[in-house]
């Protein structure tokens, strides 16, 4: 069974379409008019091996928040979404990820039970049309529509490049393990018999 999405959103401030296939390669079309922002979800599908086709329209002249949050809650929808009723994956994935100076965790649960926790610095305010506080939204859009437990910890790190590129990355291979599917589960991997 192909565990694939197709999700949109169109508000009065954004035009959202996302594709998204978990059992994929890594190939990925983005295009959201934020160079930067680009960059990380095609680092994200590439390090998760998901297929991803991510297309946006907003009103980048005001900046970029609406954009980049909308993108979020229509990304974590997709993988609620492609992951369907969880029976059978692992549910939970983690990763400790190098990046140059940076060693980041992710660590995620598909509980069904959305929280996030973003251990995080950034010294600088942008990257490149990104505003670095976006991050945090971005995340924590993914983690309340895609109904994940999302937790980062950043150990060290110094360049604020190095330090977001890394949660991508880490996300993507947390992610990667949290969907997989174990022969040895029967049904969801929970006492309550449900997520």
């Amino acid at each position: 069974m192909e565990r694939t999405a197709v999700m949109e959103r169109v508000t009065g401030e954004t035009k959202i379409r996302v594709r998204l296939s978990l059992d994929g390669t890594g190939e990925s079309r983005v295009r959201t008019g934020i160079g930067f922002f680009d960059h990380m979800l095609t680092l994200f599908a590439k390090h998760g091996l998901f297929d991803l086709e991510a297309e946006a329209e907003g009103d980048l002249e005001v900046d970029t928040h609406h954009t980049i949050e909308d993108m979020g809650i229509v990304l974590g929808q997709a993988i609620a979404q492609a992951v369907g009723d969880k029976k059978g994956i692992r549910r939970y994935g983690s990763s400790i990820l190098p990046m140059d100076e940076v060693l980041m965790l992710c660590a995620l649960d598909l509980s069904g039970r959305p929280y996030l926790v973003c251990d995080a610095q950034f010294s600088a305010e942008r990257v490149g049309q990104m505003e670095t506080e976006m991050v945090k939204e971005f995340f924590y859009a993914v983690s309340y529509s895609g109904a994940m437990n999302l937790h980062f910890k950043e150990f060290h790190g110094e360049n604020t490049h190095h330090v977001i590129e890394a949660m991508f990355k880490a996300f993507g291979r947390a992610l990667s393990v949290a969907v997989s599917v174990d022969e040895r589960i029967s049904g969801v991997l929970s006492t309550k018999g449900i997520l």
